[in-house]
């Protein structure tokens, strides 16, 4: 990773536009959603702000990982790097950072959900020790 990299921990609002259009540009992985909005994000922060990383070069956002405790269990999504960012060690940065905060609250078992299309990403996170938890099915709803 270049040392013009900073990996810091995401500002509200103030990150809020950037982090959004760089989610939107990820061409597979990353999905905005309505957990997305200015609103949602301030609740998320509420919660376990350290956890909400972003990847910056000369000021502008390049990469961002949320990470979510809830006290026994952690969660990983929006691990999203800028298209030419890409290849630099920012991924893993990010990734690793956020491991060793999840793991310094006491965290003993995390979890990330993958796109069943999203090949790389899958080669990625196994580099890193991540395994696909077979064993297990995901269920999901969307209240309204």
């Amino acid at each position: 990773m270049s040392a013009r990299i900073r990996i810091r921990e995401f500002c509200f609002p103030d990150d809020h536009e950037a982090a959004l259009k760089l989610w939107g540009s990820m061409e597979i992985g990353v999905q905005v959603g309505r957990s997305d909005t200015l609103e949602e994000i301030q609740k998320k922060l509420q919660r376990d702000p350290d956890l909400f990383l972003v990847a910056e070069e000369n000021e502008n956002i390049v990469g961002t990982i949320i990470g979510g405790y809830d006290g026994r269990r952690g969660m990983i999504y929006h691990l999203a790097v800028q298209a030419g960012a890409r290849q630099r060690g920012i991924g893993a940065a990010l990734l690793q950072e956020v491991e060793k905060r999840l793991q310094a609250r006491g965290c003993k078992k995390c979890y990330l959900l993958v796109p069943a299309d999203n090949t790389e990403a899958m080669k990625f996170y196994e580099h890193y020790a991540w395994r696909e938890m077979t064993e297990d099915r995901v269920f999901g709803k969307e209240f309204p």
